[in-house]
């Protein structure tokens, strides 16, 4: 047997394996069809501090290897969430991960606040790859200034371990990482979805509402490697890795180049039950290489 066991910083997870945010509900929605007991960690799906209605439909499109989504961080906010699910997950013995956001930056600081007071809320990912209504709907990760009171006034605001969702709208990186590591950010978490565009050939006009959407799948995953890769090189805070991961051999690539644990998105949608098969498959190319511990092959590629 060996070693599946990973460490972020302050969150242990017993495998590496997580549920992204977005992919699996609160919990209950996936729980018919996968142990959650098994995977390292679940991330529920993204929470406001109301309940938010998200964009209108059409909300989902299938691609070329890939699904365009314009969701709209539609959620039940993080009241309901408490009174609702936080009793429920509370029966599985796997890291709790809560995705937070806000239309304002005090908007965050209000939800982590509010799940600071339960023990069984083990991290706090901010998505702030989500829009900043306080900026005419720039995404918060573009604008630094804002970037850095969010971090901040949640760091204040909770002891938990805070986990930063970065995407593909960040223009100055080197920047931003040191924000993030100086305001007090323990983990990131990346990438999310590329912003994309779909046109409906038959009826000639934009497929979304919103006319851009968010692509995921195995589409962007040579995109998030690279990413996880530069920023593993740069900063000295521990990463998930996330971004078109459907095997386990696309795990074991985010593994290689030094992500401390990985995310499944679409995969989830695909095959609910993926991420055992993938856990299996990472701890069977462990036990074919020879190597007893998990943390003795993350940032094997240099």
């Amino acid at each position: 047997m060996v070693n599946l066991a990973v460490s972020l910083g302050k969150l242990n997870l017993k495998n590496p394996v997580i549920l992204a945010s977005g992919t699996c509900g609160y919990g209950r929605e996936i729980s018919p069809y996968l142990d959650l007991n098994k995977v390292g960690a679940i991330t529920v799906k993204g929470l406001s501090y109301y309940p938010f209605s998200g964009n209108p439909p059409p909300r989902l499109r299938e691609v070329y290897a890939g699904v365009l989504n314009s969701i709209g961080l539609e959620n039940k906010g993080v009241y309901d969430f408490i009174q609702e699910d936080l009793p429920f997950l509370s029966s599985f013995d796997t890291r709790l991960l809560v995705n937070i956001w806000g239309e304002t930056a005090n908007e965050f600081v209000q939800v982590a606040q509010e799940l600071d007071r339960f023990e069984r809320v083990d991290a706090l990912e901010l998505n702030v790859s989500c829009p900043n209504m306080e900026r005419g709907g720039a995404v918060f990760c573009s604008d630094l200034e804002i970037l850095k009171s969010i971090v901040g006034g949640v760091r204040d605001a909770t002891r938990k371990p805070l986990i930063v969702k970065l995407g593909p709208e960040v223009k100055e990186w080197e920047k931003t990482l040191d924000i993030l590591e100086n305001e007090g950010a323990d983990i990131l978490s990346l990438t999310n979805s590329f912003p994309a565009l779909f046109v409906d050939v038959g009826e000639m006009d934009f497929f979304f509402k919103r006319k851009f959407a968010g692509l995921s799948g195995p589409a962007i995953k040579p995109l998030a490697l690279k990413m996880v890769y530069e920023v593993v090189n740069y900063s000295s805070l521990p990463v998930i890795g996330m971004g078109g991961i459907v095997s386990a051999d696309d795990a074991l690539e985010f593994l290689l180049v030094g992500a401390k644990a990985v995310a499944l998105g679409v995969a989830n949608f695909v095959d609910p039950a993926s991420a055992l098969s993938i856990l299996e498959g990472i701890e069977q190319y462990l036990e074919s290489k020879g190597i007893e511990s998990l943390e003795d092959l993350i940032g094997r590629v240099k």
